[in-house]
């Protein structure tokens, strides 16, 4: 599946003062990672968020988020934000932000 060039560029443009950030084509989109970490990502037209697991039922009761369930499982952790969820830069912002703060909170992988 081909991923929403327009919203990877939106998240970048999100990031763009944040350093030490990687990206890496990932469940046939492409991923956002700090510390080796993927933190968001984009997939098709929706935003891949990782808010973790005790955060993930707070997540899924916002309006326009689902499980990410790539495989047909739904991965422990993560969510994809639709398009209305993300319509506004500063929505984007925040989920990504979320994501990254989740990361951050995790060791370096090494």
């Amino acid at each position: 599946m081909a991923f929403d060039e327009k919203l990877a560029g939106r998240v970048r443009k999100a990031l763009a003062r944040r350093r030490g950030l990687t990206e890496k084509k990932m469940f046939g989109g492409i991923a956002f990672l700090a510390g080796g970490h993927m933190f968001c990502g984009v997939n098709g037209e929706d935003l891949v968020v990782r808010v973790g697991p005790a955060a993930r039922g707070d997540a899924l009761k916002r309006r326009h988020v689902r499980p990410m369930d790539f495989t047909g499982k739904p991965l422990t952790g993560y969510v994809y934000v639709a398009p209305p969820g993300m319509r506004t830069g500063a929505s984007l912002k925040s989920w990504v932000d979320r994501g990254l703060a989740f990361a951050r909170s995790l060791p370096p992988k090494g």
